[in-house]
């Protein structure tokens, strides 16, 4: 899997990297699929924002939280895409299991 970490307006140091890629590992254990990560981590006057977007195989999902803490965002961005790629993938495993029980129906 890629990952890559860039930061606009701000360093991204080796405390806000280690968070990241600590947090990183809630996905690769949720699928085993994910082709690449990418993050942005940016600073607007008061509000700290991360971007993400995850390429899986057959979809891409993207999400952003902010917060006054660039730690807090982080923390909120990983949920979101936790919560996505779970959707995605029960959607996934519905989808499939639908063609089974009509295959078995019809068949």
């Amino acid at each position: 899997m890629q990952f890559q970490l860039s930061g606009q307006k701000i360093d991204v140091t080796p405390a806000l990297r280690n968070h990241v890629t600590t947090k990183l590992d809630r996905l690769t254990r949720l699928d085993d699929r994910i082709v690449s990560l990418s993050v942005v981590l940016s600073v607007d006057k008061l509000q700290q924002r991360a971007e993400g977007t995850v390429k899986v195989v057959g979809s891409t999902l993207h999400a952003e939280a902010t917060e006054n803490d660039m730690y807090a965002s982080i923390d909120n961005l990983f949920d979101k895409l936790v919560d996505q790629l779970r959707r995605y993938r029960e959607k996934l495993c519905d989808k499939h299991q639908r063609e089974v029980r009509e295959i078995r129906q019809y068949g």
